[in-house]
């Protein structure tokens, strides 16, 4: 069995649950069409909160993945996860069975984990008392719970563990579940982030730092990365999963192939608990080294799916820390498709690889919608206007969390 480091990983699933759609062609064609799934919040009564929008998933049925039994034991980010998980390895045709399951792997990050359990149980705690607090509310809630329900509910006995690294957190769990099969101690992973902290108490302590878009009355367009009128984030939920595997597995079980994770920087910034590096600095690092990884030079990279959380630093940093990787004039095309979802806080890494193998699948630049006030601070070509027709060989997805993580996975047009 080849157990080099540089063996090849590549993308053979995917699986996704997100304000625009539960399914690859509903989200694809949400993206290039500018259809938002930012709105007015529904899952709480938002009244007296200073941002009253969300991106939240419409329509979603857990007993369909969980039965009615275990969906009532496990909290709405986990639900989430265990379908996306699911949809990945169907759209992979992948069968985990016993002879298959030792070398299947799961990674699933996020950033707030079982925010609605916690919230709940301790309202109940509160005015009930300790008796009414339910038995299941630590497993509930627990940050590596999505982790252990997709293993569990998939029979994957390979390496198990969550990436808790703030909105950097799926984006970890794919970097680290290819360098998971490329030292050869798993044949497939199935990798990826779940959120579902569309919550009183997450709103209200978002807001409180002033990071959240105050565009109440017009919620689908709130989110507005790069625009000079941006004013913060909407917050989002759902999850996306990704099934990796080695090159090697895939062309021996004959699976059809997406793309490859064919670089992955990850640094830290250690500067700021919630600020970025003002230098830009630590995302430059990451980038540099994803790069590096592919085996290519900056000019050869044709894409970069951003960050870009509509926040007024955020997006000026991310800027300069393009410029700084790239040069003033020749950055690639860059766009944020948080303008239409919303940030999904930990499964914002696993969304935007999605859509960044989808770009290169459909050789189609995502475009930034709701760009229309160009800043000075943020000079790039941002892909505004619509998608748009490119050859992409190379692309960068770019994360970044609070506590100063950094990551840039690069993904490549798989040529055998």
């Amino acid at each position: 069995m080849d157990r080099r480091q540089d063996q090849r990983v590549v993308i053979t699933g995917m699986g996704i649950h997100s304000p625009i759609g539960s399914t690859l062609d509903d989200v694809w064609t949400s993206i290039v069409e500018g259809q938002s799934g930012t709105g007015p919040i529904t899952r709480f009564d938002p009244d007296g909160l200073d941002s009253r929008i969300a991106g939240e998933v419409k329509g979603f049925d857990p007993r369909a993945y969980l039965g009615a039994k275990e969906a009532r034991r496990a909290d709405r980010y986990v639900q989430l996860a265990v379908a996306a998980s699911h949809d990945a390895c169907q759209h992979a045709e992948l069968t985990i069975d016993e002879q298959r399951a030792d070398r299947v792997g799961v990674i699933i990050g996020t950033a707030m984990g079982g925010m609605e359990t916690i919230e709940k149980e301790i309202a109940t705690l509160n005015s009930r008392g300790p008796d009414r607090v339910s038995p299941f509310f630590v497993p509930m809630y627990l940050a590596d719970m999505a982790s252990g329900y997709v293993s569990i509910t998939l029979g994957a006995r390979g390496p198990n563990l969550a990436t808790l690294s703030a909105c950097a957190s799926a984006a970890h769990a794919i970097g680290e579940s290819a360098d998971i099969i490329r030292r050869g101690d798993a044949d497939v992973m199935v990798a990826g982030g779940s959120e579902a902290a569309v919550t009183r108490g997450s709103v209200a302590g978002f807001a409180a730092l002033q990071a959240l878009s105050t565009r109440n009355d017009e919620p689908e367009t709130a989110s507005r990365p790069f625009d000079a009128t941006r004013d913060g984030f909407v917050i989002a939920e759902g999850a996306a999963v990704l099934v990796l595997e080695s090159l090697e597995h895939a062309i021996n079980r004959g699976a059809n192939v997406l793309a490859e994770i064919s670089g992955y920087g990850a640094t830290g910034d250690a500067a700021h608990i919630v600020q970025p590096a003002s230098d830009g600095g630590g995302a430059a690092r990451a980038m540099k080294l994803a790069i590096e990884k592919i085996g290519i030079v900056p000019n050869e990279v044709d894409y970069i799916n951003a960050h870009g959380t509509s926040t007024p630093m955020n997006d000026r940093l991310e800027t300069l820390s393009v410029t700084s990787v790239f040069g003033v004039n020749a950055c690639p095309p860059i766009s944020s498709t948080k303008a239409l979802t919303g940030h999904l806080l930990g499964a914002g890494g696993g969304i935007e690889a999605v859509f960044t193998v989808q770009a290169i699948l459909a050789q189609t630049l995502p475009p930034t919608w709701h760009y229309h006030h160009p800043d000075n601070d943020c000079q790039l070509d941002y892909v505004t206007d619509g998608p748009r027709g490119a050859v992409i060989q190379h692309a960068l997805s770019n994360s970044l969390g609070f506590g100063g993580h950094n990551v840039s996975l690069g993904i490549s047009r798989f040529i055998e």
